[in-house]
């Protein structure tokens, strides 16, 4: 599988086409359409692509609440209102880092209550309290997320995310979100052929299919590993730092054309991801338990980590975050039980999920309704 996209020699991204959308040389040259997004109902009528993207979006949460049913795991419905963002480093952290993987939230004032909310930005903290029961194993949740980000290609300020916690290792964390995703393709391709069929040749179904069939055997690469094999293709002395400073779209492009594959890449900088993931013991530099899946050609669509094991661990992440406690003392409760058990997690873009498949140009093409930064309508 080649993907939707291509990694230029000169750090520009291409895109590849498919049935509805043409080739496209630098895709950051194109700006997010106001104004198809906002006439976006005449669309509808006019054109069959919608009437497939629909019938897509419903297959693929059919099959996400199947594969967690069978799994034991339960629907959780959660508030996307919060005091407890799952990345308070982009809003209290002491040092700013632009290059983090921490999101920044969107702020909103709740009734008459002194200090400031968020729109949930992620449903993992959330999720993880839902464990609390010692009989709960496996807890999921289907949820809007929001982030304060201008949308691009790839970005959406409002999206759809899969969120997955459980009393599991972050090897088994890993494997469910694997099957996940080989569950939701299968299941397009025997029951949604003809949807796939309007945006992907035979070809390419077929490549899908086989693509999906070795899923569980993708290339596993530590960060540092993934660094040191783009100093290998380029060598560009920026890979030699370890860091996710110079680690962004290009690169995840890359990765997988040299690869040929999906790439699940593990072990960040620990102080460059948000809070909650676990340390890996006696490594240096630090990094954490956790890792992201790129979709060929494409980008990052699941990202997963093993959570903060115990309450002195989290402790020291809540001084170097500069968390608020108050606001977090329901989550410092979890770790003081005595009965607590370890939980790992992941969350999979769901529109992200859908470009990659499609093999779509615009990830604001593969939602009905998009919300960009520039406007609420329709």
């Amino acid at each position: 599988m080649k993907g939707p996209y291509r990694a230029n020699e000169d750090k520009s991204i291409s895109y590849n086409g498919n049935n509805v959308f043409p080739v496209i040389e630098d895709i950051s040259s194109k700006k997010v359409p106001i104004n198809e997004i906002e006439n976006r109902v005449k669309q509808f009528k006019k054109e069959d692509m919608w009437k497939h993207i629909t019938q897509i979006n419903h297959r693929i949460n059919m099959s996400t609440n199947e594969y967690f049913d069978n799994i034991g795991a339960c629907f959780v419905p959660l508030p996307l209102t919060t005091k407890m963002i799952s990345s308070p480093g982009a809003v209290y952290g002491k040092e700013a880092i632009d290059y983090t993987t921490d999101v920044c939230p969107i702020t909103l004032k709740w009734f008459d209550l002194e200090d400031s909310a968020f729109l949930s930005e992620s449903s993992q903290i959330y999720l993880e309290l839902a464990l609390t029961p010692k009989e709960l194993k496996h807890v999921y949740s289907i949820y809007n997320s929001f982030r304060k980000e201008k949308a691009d290609a790839t970005h959406l300020s409002e999206f759809h995310h899969i969120e997955y916690e459980g009393k599991v290792s972050q090897e088994d964390n890993e494997r469910i979100a694997l099957g996940l995703t080989k569950k939701i393709i299968k299941d397009l391709l025997n029951k949604n052929e003809k949807d796939l069929s309007h945006f992907l040749t035979k070809r390419k179904l077929k490549s899908l299919d086989n693509f999906a069939a070795n899923i569980g055997r993708i290339p596993q690469l530590k960060f540092r590993e993934a660094l040191d094999i783009l100093y290998e293709e380029t060598k560009d002395d920026v890979y030699k730092e370890f860091s996710l400073k110079n680690f962004g779209s290009w690169e995840e492009i890359k990765l997988t054309e040299i690869l040929g594959n999906m790439v699940l890449i593990k072990e960040f900088p620990l102080l460059e991801v948000p809070f909650y993931h676990a340390q890996v013991d006696c490594k240096k530099p630090e990094v954490a338990n956790n890792s992201d899946v790129i979709w060929p050609g494409y980008r990052e669509f699941i990202g997963s980590g093993h959570r903060i094991r115990s309450k002195k661990e989290l402790q020291d992440k809540a001084k170097i975050f500069n968390l608020p406690l108050k606001d977090y003392s329901p989550y410092f409760q979890t770790r003081k039980f005595e009965d607590y058990e370890v939980t790992s997690g992941f969350g999979v873009g769901l529109e992200r999920m859908i470009q990659g498949i499609l093999e779509m140009p615009f990830i604001w093409s593969a939602s009905q309704f998009p919300r960009v930064d520039k406007t609420l309508k329709p």
